[in-house]
């Protein structure tokens, strides 16, 4: 994991573990909550792999469409803000 870094921008998410039999959930899985990644992923299925400190999730090209707009729109707020 590299943290930080430029052309990185946070996301604010919440992480759970969620055991099968609980909450509905049929099989133990990882929920990410976040309505930015759930405005860039949409209802599409996605690829996720595991990398050092972390995990990789890839992005379709619409996908890819989506977040860069969320960029764009986080680039002029920032340039407004200063």
């Amino acid at each position: 994991m590299s943290g930080p870094g430029q052309g990185k921008y946070p996301i604010k998410a919440k992480v759970y573990l969620h055991e099968k039999g609980k909450s509905r959930a049929r099989i133990t899985h990882i929920d990410i909550e976040s309505p930015e990644i759930a405005r860039i992923i949409g209802k599409e299925a996605t690829y996720c792999a595991g990398k050092s400190g972390g995990c990789f999730i890839g992005l379709k090209k619409e996908m890819i469409k989506r977040a860069e707009n969320i960029i764009k729109k986080r680039k002029k707020a920032e340039k407004n803000e200063t």
